[in-house]
């Protein structure tokens, strides 16, 4: 059974070397002010390897950067793949480093997700194979940059995947009947205030700018769900499953959405305001009953 832990799943700036302000292409758009490169430093990385805009990236244009997370990728490629090296000591070494981050990331996602998975209560030979599949990502993840140069992720990704849906499928039954599947669903700026998402299925599902406020997300898989932009005032996320940090931060909320344990509030959200047509939450019930 792999070491790993949400600690090495979760990105530490202050021990990688900027690998994502420069690996990375950006093109010009809602979440980048301009186009970037591969390769290239972004122009607001400081010679300490910080941003030099960090506080500012929304109000600046970089709204992407703010939910960009490499799940532990950059401190892992910098600090145990190359030893603590730096991508400015040469071009040869910078290179090796972009092209084993952009494996490493993510398989590192994948772990997140497998370690998320196992904190559920699932049928013993799920779990099992579960328990392998993390093992074995982490047993890739640490390998030498030649190997996980000439690494096929999507072939390993497409063995672990299935058991993720499954592991997310269990979960959904456990509460009742699992609820509606949208999976990959095209929910953009779709009003889903009086929809029942309890036990849904929504991984893939495209919600930016989805009016989900007050919605029961209670045992909805979300993984993968794009909720950028989404208004998650006084949702219930608080049992919803697969619900990543970067989610969060790419969404809108307030102080009274209930989020899952170990998840943060992001700092741009804004405290609870009723507004003139919101809806209660939706429960399954109608009033007075």
């Amino acid at each position: 059974m792999t070491a790993v832990g949400p600690e090495e799943l979760r990105a530490d700036c202050s021990r990688c070397v900027g690998i994502c302000c420069v690996a990375p292409a950006f093109a010009a758009s809602a979440d980048f002010a301009i186009d970037k490169p591969a390769g290239r430093p972004c122009p607001n990385l400081r010679p300490d390897l910080r941003c030099g805009i960090h506080s500012e990236l929304r109000s600046r244009g970089f709204p992407g950067c703010t939910v960009f997370d490499c799940f532990g990728a950059g401190q892992r490629v910098t600090q145990v793949t190359f030893g603590g090296r730096d991508w400015r000591d040469n071009q040869p070494t910078a290179q090796a480093m972009f092209d084993t981050f952009t494996v490493v990331r993510p398989l590192h996602e994948l772990l997140w997700h497998l370690t998320e998975a196992l904190t559920m209560e699932l049928p013993a030979p799920l779990r099992a194979a579960l328990a392998e599949a993390l093992a074995t990502t982490d047993q890739l993840a640490g390998g030498d940059p030649e190997s996980l140069r000439s690494l096929a992720v999507d072939t390993h990704r497409s063995g672990v995947v299935p058991l993720l849906a499954q592991a997310a499928d269990h979960a959904r039954a456990r509460g009742g009947r699992p609820g509606v599947d949208r999976r990959g669903a095209a929910l953009l700026g779709a009003d889903l205030r009086r929809v029942d998402l309890r036990r849904a299925s929504l991984r893939g599902a495209q919600l930016v700018g989805a009016d989900l406020r007050g919605v029961d997300l209670t045992g909805a898989d979300l993984t993968g769900a794009d909720l950028r932009g989404a208004d998650l005032r006084g949702a219930d996320l608080s049992g919803g499953l697969f619900v990543h940090q970067s989610q969060l931060d790419a969404a809108r909320g307030d102080r009274a959405t209930l989020l899952p344990p170990g998840r943060l509030r992001p700092a741009h959200w804004a405290a609870p305001r009723r507004a003139r047509g919101d809806s209660p939450r939706f429960s399954g019930r109608r009033p007075g009953r």
